[in-house]
């Protein structure tokens, strides 16, 4: 596999991740046999850093320190929140309005049960983008399913924090196993010719560590819908 390079100079390179790519191999996923990590080592022919992470189903635009010390100062610019991200979400159901704010403060880790663990300050901002009515039976006694094209952007990084906050408005991410509704996933899976997690990292916008240059980086969802799911 050849990972698109969506931005590149001496200090850092953005990629485009396909869905279903790990961005590093874990303990949990030793086996794995690609990860976006070793692929684009392998493509470029020199060591790259990891400074943030895109959930596995998650796509788009991925950034890698080409450097220890690029590395560290985009880890810091990352903590203190100095980058703008916005993601693209395919969510269920139309929110009431046409942007909103998502001020609910979340466990460090989903996986685990959040009492006993320390609540962490999470803000995500959205606002709709489209409004669709597909021709899929999800609900008994309703012959279509509402869903919306949002923009997200996270104040901050919590693990999961835009599946959880989206979840938490009632408007889950399609194609989400984890924080979703297993038999709307699948209906709008075989709608859509594709089982995955509706999730794309589309935009981060940064300072340069180096250069103090503004950075707007892209990446194209590319996503298109089947006919008979247009636009409310």
């Amino acid at each position: 596999m050849t990972l698109p390079l969506l931005y590149r100079d001496e200090h850092l390179v953005a990629i485009a991740k396909p869905p279903g790519l790990l961005v590093h191999r874990t303990a949990l996923a030793a086996h794995e046999d690609e990860a976006a990590l070793q692929l684009l080592r392998d493509q470029l022919g020199q060591p790259v850093w990891p400074v943030h992470r895109l959930d596995r189903g998650t796509s788009g635009l991925l950034l890698f320190a080409l450097s220890a010390e690029a590395a560290s100062r985009l880890g810091t610019m990352f903590e203190q929140g100095q980058m703008d991200k916005r993601y693209l979400a395919l969510v269920r159901g139309w929110p009431a309005g046409d942007a909103g704010l998502v001020d609910h403060p979340l466990a460090r880790d989903p996986e685990l049960p959040s009492a006993g663990q320390p609540l962490l300050d999470a803000q995500t901002r959205w606002q709709v983008l489209e409004r669709m009515s597909w021709p899929v039976a999800t609900q008994p006694g309703f012959a279509t399913t509402r869903v919306a094209l949002l923009a997200a952007e996270p104040l901050q990084g919590r693990r999961h924090q835009i599946r959880r906050h989206l979840k938490h408005i009632a408007h889950p991410i399609i194609g989400d196993a984890t924080h979703g509704k297993g038999p709307l996933n699948r209906a709008l899976a075989a709608h859509l010719g594709r089982q995955r997690l509706w999730l794309h990292a589309e935009q981060l916008r940064l300072r340069h560590p180096f250069t103090g240059q503004d950075l707007a980086l892209h990446c194209d969802a590319g996503w298109t819908w089947p006919a008979g799911s247009e636009p409310a």
